[in-house]
């Protein structure tokens, strides 16, 4: 992973995300650290998302009254303390022995909300139980859309406000880091009695093997929006959105908002520039260790699309340091 410099030994506690990221790398066994901070391929696209955010700078404003600020947003209707939100990220155990579920918590003591990933280490049931907070579900269409229909349905009965639908992996992207380590799947609890939860210890990325072949439904296309909706009553939520025109489209089909996304750079290579915020008068889903605050709003297509909150996810720095605060390493943007 691209890696902003930080020194391999520090002094007193860390006070920057990239002082966390090496506190975790120095923890965790290699294998779950090359998952959570590798991209796909060469990591090209990885190392442009960094590049990307250190091209922004700020144009500040002078003589503005800040002695009151106050931060807080809302999200379809939901407040939160801060327009930050926690993307779906999988395997939260890895990195801390309570996975999920002190995610979960720590979000609830943030004020903000949590979207469970559908490859969580802890079920939907044991999430939503944990404590009282607004949270999101996010899945994937499957080939076996009973898997979908079964999660997603589960998922609206113990209380999560909607549905994240990720649309930007027909298959799996191909993450080398993975692959080398012959990086195996955990058992995945939110499947247990819909598909064998086995795991496999044969070579190879087992995770790639999941997903890509017994799991992503390659023919997803705009008309499927229909059927998701059918199942739910559920806001829908499209995560991986990158061009104007694709937003528009989402719009057209009644989605209820879009995440700016793409994938924290492990679903494929190409270069990402800023100038796609201009394009989408968005921000973006990358994989930069960290964010300022930044809003915006927009006029297109007869609509006004606003920008409600950075959503981060991938790494677990702060899991290692005890006290699950937030994940971090992708930033996202989420408009409705």
């Amino acid at each position: 992973m691209f890696l902003l410099p930080v020194p391999e030994y520090m002094e007193g506690e860390p006070v920057n995300v990239n002082e966390f990221q090496e506190l975790a790398r120095q923890a965790l066994p290699k294998i779950y650290y090359d998952y959570y901070s590798g991209g796909a391929e060469d990591e090209y696209t990885l190392k442009q998302n960094v590049e990307a955010f250190q091209g922004i700078t700020i144009r500040p404003r002078i003589l503005v009254d800040v002695s009151r600020i106050d931060l807080s947003t809302t999200v379809l209707g939901y407040q939160i303390s801060v327009p930050i939100l926690i993307a779906p990220s999988a395997k939260h155990k890895w990195a801390h022995p309570e996975g999920e579920v002190a995610t979960a918590r720590a979000a609830a003591l943030c004020d903000t909300i949590m979207i469970l990933s559908y490859r969580s280490t802890c079920t939907i049931e044991e999430v939503a139980s944990s404590c009282n907070a607004v949270r999101f579900f996010q899945c994937y269409v499957y080939k076996r859309r009973d898997i979908s229909a079964n999660l997603l349905q589960r998922a609206e009965r113990c209380g999560y406000k909607a549905i994240v639908l990720t649309v930007d992996s027909p298959r799996l992207g191909r993450r080398e880091k993975d692959i080398k380590n012959k990086m195996v799947n955990p058992q995945l609890k939110n499947f247990e009695g819909l598909i064998s939860t086995r795991v496999s210890t044969d070579d190879g990325s087992k995770i790639e093997a999941f997903d890509a072949n017994t799991a992503f439904d390659a023919s997803l296309s705009w008309k499927d929006i229909g059927w998701l909706r059918s199942i739910t009553n559920l806001p829908v939520l499209l995560k991986g959105v990158l061009t104007h025109e694709d937003a528009i489209k989402a719009v057209e089909v009644g989605v209820d908002g879009i995440v700016v996304s793409n994938h924290g750079a492990r679903q494929g290579k190409g270069r990402f520039y800023v100038g796609i915020v201009m394009e989408l008068a968005l921000l973006v889903d990358l994989g930069a260790p960290w964010m300022t605050d930044i809003k915006a709003t927009i006029l297109s297509h007869q609509r006004r699309f606003t920008i409600q909150a950075f959503v981060i996810s991938s790494v677990s720095w702060i899991n290692i340091c005890f006290t699950p605060v937030v994940f971090l390493a992708c930033t996202s943007l989420l408009y409705t």
